[in-house]
């Protein structure tokens, strides 16, 4: 029951974070002057406690730690910091955004998605692996991008899937380990970072100028930032995001 209630959870929290894929034409031109934007996204107030999940299947593996996992959906560092957090600069022109020439990884380690949060350019391929060696299932609930949904069995150490149009967030569950969940975000362009685990993100190479920056997470939603990059200098930011922001 309590795997049934994430897994509804999720999907209805990828709905209404749909709402943050905006798109808009973006034209790349030569940065020879650019600033930077680093700082830290923390919790506004007192972070809930890490909720655990039971393990119900193949616990021989996904239980080899323990009878439950930290449910990846919110984690709050020590100090404040939040993880997975997107952090996407709303600009129209600057560097070019370069797909990579090798497949993005993505990971289904101890029956979880590693990493929780994988932001990467449109046009992307990503190289799925299955660490576990059981049976998975990687369900992609893409919109702009075709929804599939492929097995994985334990002799299949690797897929690749290429994610070619831009669109964030993309719900990624396993229908077989109804507990893992996971976002994707292929971009449009190239000002985009994902929160580590202390919370902190850096963003380099950005055109002089004002900005909106959309900050998204899975569980508290959507805000909008402004800030001012200077020419060769590195604008220093401390945001928050609450279960009321």
């Amino acid at each position: 029951m309590r795997s049934r209630i994430l897994g509804t959870a999720f999907t209805l929290a990828a709905l209404v974070g749909a709402s943050a894929a905006t798109t808009w034409a973006y034209e790349a031109t030569t940065v020879t002057d650019g600033g930077s934007l680093s700082g830290t996204v923390k919790f506004d107030g007192t972070p809930p406690a890490p909720k655990k999940i039971e393990v119900t299947k193949d616990q021989e593996v996904c239980a080899k730690n323990g009878p439950e996992i930290t449910d990846p959906a919110l984690i709050v560092s020590s100090g404040g910091g939040i993880q997975d957090v997107a952090v996407v600069v709303k600009a129209t022109k600057g560097k070019a955004l370069e797909v990579p020439t090798e497949p993005v990884t993505f990971d289904q380690n101890g029956c979880e998605y590693k990493p929780h949060v994988l932001a990467f350019p449109a046009g992307s391929t990503i190289s799925i692996l299955n660490s576990d060696g059981i049976l998975h299932n990687v369900h992609v609930m893409g919109k702009e991008n075709p929804e599939a949904n492929r097995a994985q069995p334990k002799f299949q150490k690797k897929i690749e899937w290429k994610v070619e149009k831009p669109e964030w967030p993309i719900a990624v569950k396993c229908d077989a380990h109804p507990w893992m969940h996971a976002y994707w975000l292929s971009m449009d362009q190239p000002y985009f970072a994902v929160t580590d685990a202390d919370g902190n993100f850096k963003i380099t190479d950005i055109p002089p100028g004002d900005y909106e920056v959309e900050v998204w997470q899975g569980e508290l939603g959507k805000k909008t930032e402004k800030v001012t990059i200077k020419p060769k200098e590195d604008t220093k930011v401390s945001w928050s995001m609450g279960k009321s922001s």
